[in-house]
């Protein structure tokens, strides 16, 4: 079997939209009766609870009550559905480019695999989106209680492959320590700028355009997985 890949999601395949994001959590303030602002500001602070706790509704009800609301079941489903509704453009965004490249991995017999820290939103529309059917794992934060960088969900998405770690190159920008993070356990890593340069500090391999990543796994075919970890583990 071809070494399996493994990618992040949001600034990898998809643009992250995070000023979309803002934008939606300002309206559903308007939603459910608080400030928008400080229901985005709220949003950021408590986004590890977010990617490992709570689901849409629960995150809606929580900070709406910090911030002295008390919206309705009815305002609560509203301010979700259109939560619900960002996830599903966001994924539905991934391009043709990209979609050919996951499937150009796909024909030269490498089994692939997702690992998101993503709300629960994204997981729920993931099943729907083109991306789906091309992965043969998807590990997402909010499902499993983890994140990355914790070492535990590149081994969740590993075991689910039926490979030890070391056998997998992983794929993503450098958000939350995940490149690090897959480093420490044993994974070939390759950063990609293609939407976000966001880990520029990171001096393993890296690419410009998802095109060009099927020549850089085979050309890395024999290296070995130490050869990219620089001893950083966060």
């Amino acid at each position: 079997m071809s070494r399996p890949v493994i990618f992040d999601l949001f600034h990898t395949l998809v643009h992250g939209a995070d000023d979309e994001r803002d934008r939606v959590v300002g309206e559903m303030a308007l939603v459910v009766g608080v400030a928008p602002d400080a229901l985005v500001a709220a949003y950021h602070a408590t986004w590890r609870d977010r990617l490992v706790r709570w689901d849409v509704e629960e995150t809606i009800r929580i900070l709406a009550g910090r911030l002295g609301g008390t919206p309705t079941d009815e305002q609560v489903t509203r301010a979700g559905g259109h939560r619900r509704a960002l996830a599903r453009r966001v994924l539905g965004t991934a391009s043709t480019a990209t979609l050919d490249v996951l499937d150009a991995l796909r024909d030269d017999g490498r089994p692939l695999a997702l690992i998101s820290n993503a709300t629960s939103e994204t997981a729920e529309a993931w099943p729907h989106s083109p991306l789906a059917r091309r992965f043969d794992v998807a590990v997402f934060s909010c499902e499993v209680g983890l994140a990355k960088p914790s070492p535990a969900i590149y081994r969740i998405a590993a075991e689910r492959l039926g490979v030890a770690p070391a056998e997998c190159v992983f794929i993503g920008d450098g958000a939350d320590g995940e490149l690090a993070g897959a480093a420490a356990v044993g994974m070939t890593v390759f950063r990609t700028t293609e939407h976000n340069d966001t880990d520029p500090a990171w001096d393993g391999p890296a690419f410009a355009t998802l095109g060009d990543l099927p020549a850089l796994i085979r050309e890395s075919a024999g290296l070995s997985s130490a050869s990219t970890f620089d001893g950083r583990v966060e």
